[in-house]
Order: structure tokens, then C-alpha cells, then sequence
């Protein structure tokens, strides 16, 4: 196969055009987070008071814009090539982690700030709104992203019996 040949397609090359689903998936992801914002500031306000809830709303605030910068770094680099998302996707990886430590780090000896809060919400957060996420993400190429919604049973008797 020569390079000029109009039917060589090189991997390194492709790229996707169409819509970003991982768009939608982290507005619904961070929808979520808001939603559970409350239990996640107040609990650490119970116990560590008015320091635990500024750690907790400080690391829930980390969280979610993790989840918006990893969607924008792969919905970005799939329109340029799909090497580029997965070289993203990795060592984007990386950096986050990198930026989340290093953001812990430089509020750490403030005295608002409570560690073991902190650290609590960034890792409860992560993995429960990714768990959370789980039930309504679809894994199927005729619905990519969220799932779509289920109208009730009445609703498809109804649209049944006026077609």
C-alpha cells in the first residue's frame, strides 16, 4: 500500500466528527455531585465543624473539575486524532493526578483546611459519583453516552393506540 493511495487510511489519522458524548455524561456526573453536595460538605461539618465543610466543599470542587477537564481533554483531542485522545487520555491521567496532589498541597498548613476531610471527599467522590454514573451511561453504539429515557408504560400504550 503506498501513502498516496486514496483507499490507505493511517490509524494515526482518524478522528471523530460527531457529537461528544463525554460531554453530556460529565454534566450529568457533575449534576450529580451538586445534587449530593449537601451530604458531602455536611457530614464533615458535623464532625470537624466549619473547617471540614470549607476541606469538603474545597475537594468536592477539585472532583468535579477533574471530571469536566478529563471530558474536555478527550471530547478536544478525538476531533484531532484518536492517538492524540489516547496519548491525552494517559498522560492526562497523569497530570491530573499531578494537579489534584498538587492542589492539596499548597492549601495544606491553611488554617481552613482539615486533611482528613479533604482527602475523604476527593476519593469518596470520585469513586461514588463514577459507580453512580455507571446506571446511566450507555454502552451502546445506537445510544453512545447516557442512556436514554424510559417513558412509562402508559405513555407507550398511548402512543400505540393514537398511531
Amino acid at each position: 500500500m503506498k501513502n498516496d493511495d486514496p483507499q490507505f487510511v493511517s490509524v494515526l489519522a482518524m478522528s471523530d466528527s460527531g457529537p461528544a458524548p463525554e460531554a453530556a455524561i460529565v454534566r450529568d456526573l457533575i449534576k450529580r455531585g451538586v445534587f449530593v453536595a449537601p451530604v458531602l460538605i455536611g457530614a464533615p461539618a458535623f464532625i470537624w465543624g466549619a473547617n471540614g465543610a470549607w476541606s469538603a466543599a474545597y475537594g468536592l470542587a477539585i472532583v468535579l473539575g477533574n471530571f469536566a477537564v478529563a471530558a474536555w481533554m478527550v471530547s478536544y483531542t478525538a476531533k484531532i486524532s484518536y492517538a492524540l485522545m489516547m496519548g491525552a487520555t494517559l498522560f492526562g491521567y497523569i497530570l491530573r493526578l499531578a494537579v489534584i496532589a498538587a492542589a492539596v498541597y499548597l492549601v495544606r498548613n491553611e488554617a481552613w483546611v482539615e486533611l482528613v476531610p479533604l482527602c475523604l471527599t476527593i476519593v469518596i467522590a470520585h469513586v461514588g459519583l463514577l459507580f453512580w454514573e455507571l446506571r446511566y451511561v450507555s454502552l451502546s453504539l445506537a445510544f453512545p453516552g447516557l442512556k436514554p429515557k424510559q417513558t412509562s408504560h402508559q405513555d407507550q400504550v398511548s402512543k400505540s393506540i393514537n398511531n
